[in-house]
């Protein structure tokens, strides 16, 4: 198993370094997208928003991978039906908070608007208003009731979710440091950027 967890917390990793990137040198990124091959893809927040996107398909692709590896037959369900229901409830209220993320901050916001130059309102809307991260919470939940659900008790189930609550943690910390070299005191549309999926 452990040639394939590393494996996964490789690809796994690349989301948020990514991210990282995008946060701490927004310079560098704008840069990047600047480029002809990239800058096809409009603005930076764009650009953002298409990695965001593949980011999630990688991720998926990941977490089937392992459910293929380890597991009889995908999908599976856990056979224990309190790990399967608390599974459930642990996706439902993931999503939930990541698509009120969404819902709260739109677009621009959600995809580094305020690092990337525009003006971005500060929610303190719910889940911000008890919730610091409300986004990278709910992903965490997502990842946890998934693998639950899907692979609970099996001695693989929680090893991936490990890996990615350790991911979101040190990205959110990392994101909000620095900008370009620079100490970030953030304004209070910077802190409402501190959450990406």
């Amino acid at each position: 198993m452990s040639g394939w967890l590393v494996v996964a917390a490789g690809l796994l990793a690349l989301e948020r370094a990514c991210y990282v990137w995008i946060a701490r040198a927004p310079r560098s990124f704008q840069r990047w997208c600047a480029r002809p091959a990239v800058a096809r893809l409009g603005e930076p927040v764009n650009v953002v928003r298409a990695l965001f996107l593949a980011f999630k398909a990688l991720q998926a692709a990941v977490f089937a991978g392992w459910c293929l590896v380890f597991g009889d037959a995908f999908p599976a369900l856990s056979d224990d039906g309190v790990a399967l229901a608390v599974g459930a409830v642990l996706m439902l209220v993931g999503q939930t908070l990541s698509g009120l993320v969404f819902y709260r901050l739109g677009r621009i916001a959600v995809f580094f608007g305020d690092r990337l130059g525009y003006d971005v309102q500060w929610c303190e809307a719910f889940p911000f208003s008890v919730l610091a991260h409300p986004q990278y919470v709910g992903s965490v939940l997502t990842i946890w009731g998934f693998f639950l659900a899907a692979r609970f008790p099996h001695d693989d189930w929680f090893w991936l979710p490990v890996v990615e609550t350790v991911y979101y943690a040190v990205g959110a910390s990392l994101e909000n440091r620095m900008v370009d070299g620079a100490a970030d005191q953030p304004t209070a549309a910077a802190r409402a950027m501190r959450i990406r999926s």
